[in-house]
């Protein structure tokens, strides 16, 4: 199930926050820990404010040929083996594997992963992968949206090109034996296939089904997406606010590992992964001090933007830091004088939060926690750490 919070409420702004998926093939990253943790504050941040669905199905998107060219490497090169048994780090050595080997498998091969994915299985590889996040998930404290649930799209893919079709932006070749191409050139954005000759569909394909059926559910979309699916993420924002919706587009960029960024293919995710830098940094803290730790590194620490390589000595820093900003916190919310007599108010988390707005309804998490954790502010209060941190 999508995760919302709680039941909608008369004169609350409704908002749907539908972050790029992380493909269940390898460990978490860096970059993925830093996407993960930026949209875990969102989420939690924005929840006082509003009636937020987190909007983040791998069952839509396990029918990309990136997954389930995975799954069909893995049925013909590895037979019965048992992944239960494996890591994520075996299950991504696997990966990086299927990448360097560079055969495109066929459409009919893939054809019955995919049937089989849109109700609801998953290969046992990826699922080992998932149990691992949901792992880690739960040490980070962020919330689960349903690594393992089978949520469908609101729409298959002949009724999301009827409806592009309606919208007057697709070029439908398949009569003639070609692709599909979603068409918004006279809106001076490029030509874009979704659907290959061979009938498979792309992410942007998976995407369109996904959001498409919400476009006028909701007063605000959150499109989150690291920069190198801005193109696509440009188009996919144009065709929802056609049909209807007020997107916002949020960029977070990827962390460089020592000064490089390459890609969870090649493996760069050895030595820092998800797993080992919690392992590191577990033992010696509390779980309160890392949850807030990693958070204060990969959002104020890091930034935005892509230009600051992982540091672990500045993520072990932040997790002592953490430590003490728990120990010290529990007065009234930063911004405020007076320290009141018991817990701070409600009224008072809510005018903290509604700082960070700007003109959308979502919380920036980089404005938020830059403000929150200045370095001569008072130590946070615990209403605000326990809501959005913790």
């Amino acid at each position: 199930m999508p995760a919302q919070a709680g039941g909608p409420a008369a004169g609350r702004p409704r908002v749907l926050l539908a972050p790029v998926t992380v493909t269940p093939t390898k460990p978490l990253t860096p970059s993925h820990l830093k996407f993960l943790l930026w949209i875990d504050v969102m989420y939690r941040a924005t929840v006082p404010l509003a009636d937020v669905i987190l909007r983040c199905s791998h069952t839509t998107y396990h029918q990309t040929e990136q997954t389930l060219g995975f799954w069909e490497y893995l049925d013909r090169t590895r037979g019965d083996d048992d992944y239960a048994a494996m890591s994520e780090v075996d299950v991504g050595e696997l990966y990086v594997a299927y990448r360097a080997d560079g055969r495109r498998p066929t459409a009919e091969a893939l054809r019955p992963y995919a049937d089989a994915a849109e109700h609801g299985w998953v290969h046992p590889a990826s699922v080992r992968v998932l149990r691992a996040w949901q792992t880690q998930y739960r040490i980070l404290g962020m919330h689960d949206p349903g690594l393992l649930a089978h949520v469908p799209p609101g729409a298959d893919l002949a009724t999301v090109l009827d409806r592009l079709a309606e919208l007057g932006v697709l070029v439908d070749l398949r009569a003639h034996g070609g692709p599909v191409h979603l068409d918004l050139t006279r809106f001076g954005q490029p030509l874009r296939q979704i659907i290959a000759a061979d009938g498979r569909p792309n992410y942007l394909a998976c995407a369109l089904r996904e959001l498409l059926p919400l476009a006028g559910d909701h007063d605000e979309i959150v499109l989150a997406h690291d920069p190198e699916l801005d193109a696509d993420y440009r188009l996919l924002s144009h065709v929802l606010e056609m049909a209807g919706a007020t997107v916002r587009r949020y960029t977070i960029g990827r962390v460089p590992i020592d000064g490089v960024l390459s890609s969870a293919r090649q493996g760069d995710w050895r030595g820092h992964d998800a797993a080992t830098l919690l392992a590191s940094l577990s033992t010696d803290h509390t779980p309160d001090a890392v949850r807030l730790g990693f958070r204060l590194y990969f959002i104020a620490v890091l930034g935005p933007g892509p230009e600051q390589s992982l540091r672990e000595d500045l993520l072990r820093h932040c997790v002592a830091r953490a430590e003490r900003l728990c120990e010290n916190s529990g007065g009234p919310a930063p911004g405020h004088g007076v320290e009141p007599a018991g817990p701070p108010g409600r009224s008072e988390l809510i005018e903290l939060l509604e700082q960070h707005r700007g003109r959308h309804l979502y919380i920036d998490p980089y404005r938020l926690t830059s403000h929150a954790f200045g370095r001569r502010r008072p130590a946070p209060a615990r209403q605000l750490l326990s809501e959005a941190y913790l």
